[in-house]
């Protein structure tokens, strides 16, 4: 692994390649998956950023799995994350706070090994009053022989977590990530693109 000194510029995309290059049986799925993950949290990321100006904030008619009333950020948040992942091939499943069952990949899209469980919008009903709001995640390798539109393909204990992170929509968006067995994290802050 590379020494970092001061003057080091870690990028999400360099401390996932340093981390895989510590697995050396690593494939590449996984570091893919965060990378997909970091997209998606940025397209979330843009439009909470406009969420007054636009028309994406306030409630919809709908409730999440745990009865709460879901706003229309939460709804877009939960199908940009399905979209970004659904088609790459690396995932079998998915299940979302708000969704009531299990996210199987459409059978035109290959199925890898792995699940990602999520909250897209975590904090979602405080985006009315500009409070920060986030998305948190956990990758974890579907057991060999589980049936990934079953709940124990989820159902793991936290120690078998691959990856795991928390993105923060706020002034800046912060992107925070861990992976293998959390001794190390990486913290990162996109940069806001102006708009034309």
């Amino acid at each position: 692994m590379v020494k970092h000194t001061a003057t080091s510029v870690v990028t999400i995309e360099r401390f996932i390649i340093e981390q895989e290059r510590m697995f050396p049986e690593a494939t590449g799925s996984l570091s893919a998956i965060l990378y997909d993950i970091a997209l998606a949290a940025k397209m979330i990321a843009s439009k909470v950023r406009r969420a007054g100006l636009v028309d994406i904030l306030g409630a919809m008619d709908t409730q999440n799995v745990q009865g709460e009333i879901q706003q229309k950020l939460d709804v877009f948040a939960n199908e940009t994350i399905i979209k970004a992942m659904d088609h790459t091939g690396r995932l079998c499943a998915m299940a979302s706070e708000e969704e009531p069952d299990i996210i199987n990949i459409p059978e035109q899209f290959k199925c890898g090994n792995y699940v990602l469980l999520f909250d897209p919008l975590d904090g979602s009903s405080n985006i009315d009053i500009n409070v920060s709001v986030g998305t948190i995640f956990s990758v974890l390798r579907c057991p060999e022989g589980a049936d990934p539109t079953q709940a124990d393909a989820f159902m793991q204990p936290g120690t078998q977590q691959l990856a795991a992170g928390y993105a923060v929509y706020g002034p800046t968006t912060l992107l925070v990530l861990t992976v293998g067995d959390g001794g190390a994290a990486s913290r990162s802050t996109a940069s806001r693109v102006p708009s034309c």
